[in-house]
């Protein structure tokens, strides 16, 4: 069994992070899930969260996703996030304005089972978000 696999981490943005790494975890909407070489083919999906990359025999980078998918094989993980920003680049301020945007849209939101799904789900990520904000 190969020691790396291949991660990738896609935005709407952009390509943010491609290259062989020892592990993964990531959010996946079931709960954290940590990812090695030689992993099961599966797509998850992701709640928002922190994806941490470990290299090295340590966590080398920690980037906090809105949510998404990621697609699980053998010798690669490719994520696919709705928004992504670096830990080290979340502010306070920013995650509160989300969490309040977030609890408004949950406010204003039809009462249909749909929309009031997505809606609470956008919360929790705004509220995961203003937690990663804090430890970080």
């Amino acid at each position: 069994m190969a020691d790396t696999f291949d991660l990738e981490l896609v935005s709407p943005e952009r390509l943010l992070l491609s290259r062989p790494v020892e592990m993964v975890t990531i959010p996946a909407a079931e709960g954290e899930m940590g990812v090695l070489p030689g992993h099961a083919p599966m797509i998850v999906a992701l709640r928002g969260g922190v994806i941490r990359v470990r290299e090295g025999g340590r966590e080398t980078e920690s980037l906090f996703v809105m949510g998404g998918f990621a697609e699980i094989t053998p010798a690669r993980v490719t994520v696919l996030a709705d928004e992504a920003t670096p830990v080290a680049s979340l502010s306070r301020a920013m995650a509160t304005q989300r969490v309040t945007e977030a609890e408004a849209a949950l406010a204003g939101a039809p009462q249909t089972p749909e929309a009031q799904d997505q809606a609470q789900a956008r919360l929790a990520a705004a509220r995961a978000m203003a937690d990663a904000a804090q430890a970080a």
